[in-house]
């Protein structure tokens, strides 16, 4: 059978295929296909390929060349092109898995008992110079101190150019604190390190800005209030990223390393997408309310609202049903 011949009979692949693009084009073909409809694509492009190589080699006529270059081109495109946001899914992801992933993972279990276990006992130990004399010069450090009071000592003040400054240098070393958590993560003992030092350096400093002596510390609080709840949980959740990275890396169970890294980095995603939000957020607020002239009880509300939509957010949305156990027990 001559080569022409052949690929006149093959002429029904092409149109077929041709239609299929055209489907895919409208999104038709997107909403509907099937795996048998997605393999049946791809053996009709690859046919076209070959149809095209063969064409071109055995010098078919110039009009079958072209049509087979732009069907190629067209199947091609399709075949690989990038998919579009998947909002409805992102939605779900967010709302659904990413709480649910938090609620139940370990790594944030122990990231937040060391980060705020130790937060708290510094901030009393601090706050308590009687029975703890020197702690919080011994953890922060006299020259840290003074600045601390300095900063706060004038009031709360500033513009609107200054917040937009502030919020930008705000969301950079926010997000340094976290990145260096997320970093030293995988490998377990440093991460727990870094998060332990940042739990107790924090702590002690709200501890000893709380003491009835220090005149600046009405004016800190009236500072911190607003953001810190968001700016705390997401430091926390840094470290339980990288922690989650950490364990799939060292305990690898029945699965090789690189398998059992890639499966914590899917556990880790949803843990580390929240804490970037977080970050976000508490830096707009650091920017904006923190400092602003506004009346403290309005600070206050900001962060009781704040508190109340982690709670709900992690806790109500977060917490599993009998076939999300089921599942992560599969997973883990």
């Amino acid at each position: 059978m001559r080569v022409g011949e052949l690929l006149e009979r093959r002429r029904q692949g092409w149109q077929e295929l041709d239609q299929m693009c055209e489907r895919y084009a409208r999104g038709s073909l997107v909403r509907s296909k099937s795996a048998a409809e997605a393999a049946r694509f791809a053996a009709l492009y690859r046919a076209a390929c070959t149809d095209l190589a063969m064409s071109e080699e055995f010098k078919l006529p110039p009009a079958t060349i072209d049509y087979l270059h732009r069907l190629v081109g067209r199947a091609h495109s399709q075949l690989y092109r990038a998919s579009t946001f998947p909002l409805r899914q992102w939605w779900r992801y967010m709302i659904i898995t990413a709480p649910r992933t938090i609620f139940t993972d370990p790594c944030v279990k122990v990231a937040f008992v060391v980060f705020f276990g130790l937060f708290v006992l510094s901030a009393l130990m601090a706050w308590a110079e009687g029975t703890f004399p020197g702690f919080a010069e011994s953890v922060i450090g006299r020259e840290q101190i003074d600045a601390m009071e300095d900063s706060f000592s004038e009031g709360l003040h500033g513009n609107f150019d200054h917040y937009v400054i502030a919020s930008a240098g705000y969301i950079q070393h926010n997000t340094s604190i976290g990145l260096q958590c997320f970093a030293l993560g995988p490998l377990l003992l440093p991460g727990l390190v870094k998060l332990a030092y940042n739990g107790i350096v924090l702590g002690a400093s709200f501890g000893f800005m709380a003491r009835p002596e220090v005149d600046a510390g009405e004016t800190f609080f009236e500072f911190v209030t607003a953001h810190g709840v968001f700016e705390l949980t997401a430091i926390a959740l840094s470290a339980a990223a990288g922690l989650r990275l950490g364990v799939g890396w060292w305990m690898t169970g029945n699965m090789n390393r690189f398998d059992s890294f890639l499966r914590s980095a899917k556990k880790s995603l949803p843990i580390i997408v929240v804490a970037v939000i977080l970050f976000f957020l508490a830096a707009f607020i650091e920017g904006f309310i923190s400092p602003s002239p506004l009346p403290y009880v309005v600070k206050a509300l900001v962060a009781i609202g704040s508190a109340s939509l982690l709670m709900f957010y992690f806790v109500i949305l977060g917490y599993p049903t009998d076939e999300d156990a089921t599942i992560w027990e599969e997973q883990a």
